[in-house]
This record gives C-alpha cells, structure tokens and sequence, in this order.
C-alpha cells in the first residue's frame, strides 16, 4: 500500500515531466552536496531546477504521463532537471557542468514529451540564448523589407537623375534666354 507521501511524490514528479518544456535525466553518483547545491544556484535564475528522484517513483510518474520508454533509463542515482521557457541555457548549463565536473552524465532528455538522447540535449546547449534567436528571426524579417525599399528608392533616385540632368539641359539653354 502506497504512503501518501510517495503518492504525492509521484504527483510532483508526474507534473514536472508534464509542464517542463525540456527535462534532462541526469545521473550524479559521486557528485558532492556542494557541487549540487552550486548547480542548483546555476539554474535558479533561469526558472529550472534540479531534483533528485527515486527511480521507481519517477517510473510511476512516467508511465502516468506517457512516457514509459524512460523506464531503461532509470538506473542508478537520477536527478532531474527541469526547465521553463528557455531551453537553451539550461541545457548548456547542465552540459557545461557535466564536462567540467567529469561527474555529472547526461542520461537522455525529454523535449515537450519525446524522448531525445544526451547527444541531443547537448545540441540544444550549443544553441544560442533565445533572445538571440528571437533577434535573428526579427533581422530575417526585415532584411527582405529593407531589400525592397532599397530596390524601390533606387528607381526614385534614378529617375531624380534623370530629371536633375534633364532640367540642367533645359535649364542651361533657359537661363541664357532669361538674362538676354
């Protein structure tokens, strides 16, 4: 008979796989408390954390949700990560964190409910911040515009030319008359 505290564990964990755009399962053994705490001090800032689950918990809650193909992944000690609108700079904390602490392994992502490898979840660590995206994506749509009102005062100016050089003519032969 479960305790209603491993019942609402599992709720918990349940809803963090649900709501969190990008989830990374991590596994931490032989990570220090300090080490842990200075990575949750890395992810606070960007609305992620890191919590360590008990692997039968996390496979309740991942059947809950749909996503049984975890249950492999489920070995030894797991911690989760989980991210809010940002995917980018979380993952490449989490990657970053991982290679310098030699510790820490990426076991697999969850990305808006699909189960991604770790080689993709480092993929999206070596994405730029979303802000940047979101720049390019506004540059991109603009440089066709601007394209366009070039192409467009470059036939205006041109027919300025032709009407200065025109009007120079006239204007010559016309000023002449009008002194005379």
């Amino acid at each position: 008979m479960p305790t209603p505290k491993k019942v609402q564990e599992v709720a918990e964990i349940s809803e963090l796989l649900k709501s969190s755009k990008l989830t990374i399962l991590t596994d931490y053994r032989g990570l220090k408390v300090s080490d842990l705490q200075r990575l949750r001090g890395q992810l606070r800032p960007l609305q992620s954390n890191i919590r360590v689950v008990k692997n039968t918990l996390t496979a309740i809650a991942a059947d809950n949700v749909g996503l049984e193909a975890i249950r492999e992944t489920l070995t030894g000690p797991t911690a989760i990560v989980t991210t809010g609108e940002d995917l980018a700079a979380p993952a490449k904390v989490v990657s970053d964190f991982a290679r310098t602490s030699r510790i820490l392994t990426i076991k697999v992502g969850i990305l808006e409910g699909e189960l991604v490898p770790a080689t993709a979840v480092e993929e999206i660590a070596s994405l730029p911040p979303r802000e940047v995206l979101l720049g390019k994506l506004v540059g991109g749509m603009q440089a066709p515009i601007y394209g366009i009102v070039n192409v467009l005062a470059g036939t205006i100016r041109s027919l300025e030319y032709v009407l200065q050089a025109r009007a120079s003519q006239l204007g010559g032969e016309g000023s002449g008359e009008a002194a005379a």
